[in-house]
């Protein structure tokens, strides 16, 4: 019963916020994914704005579960939709220990859900990208999940650091293609189909980034 209860306020929420972005922020979206049943997917996104969960929620097909910070599940309002939209509370000290939090995220995909992640490890301070750093590849490797490229512009303008408010700018999101960890041979070294999936998602990050100018 709670978990119908959750599915159902998770749609209403998602198709509220979706009204709420496609009217205030003129959200627009290109490339719809083609998802494969029966597996759950990493959709690993751009990061430059505390709306980028919301966006990249609003345009997925389908429920995705991320990590959230430990604070925001003190506020009592906040701390029960976030909850109800698939956020799961992690601590200060625990984001800093990437054993746990790849534990934690491998977890959720051995239930089959699917999770967001934000490659670049935390939200730009320029919009730029930055670096990359090597937790997609390792998840995909473990839990041997394809990777779903997303690219978010327009949310460093909405709500850059240091904003407490979204402002009415236009934010567009295009999806990229499934990168399959079991594409790769299987006389490849784990090393290398680490940095083969980080190369690939970097390629894709900038091809995105220039359709989406």
């Amino acid at each position: 019963m709670r978990l119908e209860h959750n599915a159902i306020f998770y749609a209403f929420s998602k198709c509220f916020c979706r009204c709420l972005l496609t009217l205030y922020n003129r959200l627009s979206i290109r490339n719809a994914p083609t998802l494969p049943e029966g597996r759950p997917v990493i959709v690993a996104s751009n990061h430059n704005s505390n709306l980028d969960p919301v966006v990249v929620g609003v345009a997925y097909p389908r429920r995705l579960r991320y990590l959230a910070k430990e604070e925001l599940f003190k506020v009592p309002v906040l701390s029960c939709i976030i909850r109800h939209l698939g956020a799961i509370p992690v601590s200060r000290e625990d984001e800093v220990r990437a054993g746990v939090v790849l534990r934690t995220l491998l977890d959720i995909l051995s239930m089959g859900e699917d999770i967001l992640i934000f490659p670049e490890g935390s939200r730009s301070f320029d919009g730029k990208l930055q670096p990359l750093e090597g937790g997609v590849a390792m998840l995909a490797l473990h839990s041997k999940a394809p990777v779903l490229p997303v690219y978010i512009k327009g949310t460093f303008e909405a709500m850059p650091r240091g904003c407490s408010f979204p402002k009415p700018k236009k934010i567009e999101v295009v999806f990229g293609t499934l990168i399959d960890p079991l594409d790769l041979p299987n006389d490849m070294k784990d090393k290398q189909k680490r940095y083969d999936i980080l190369d690939r998602l970097e390629k894709q990050f900038k091809e995105m980034m220039l359709e989406l100018g």
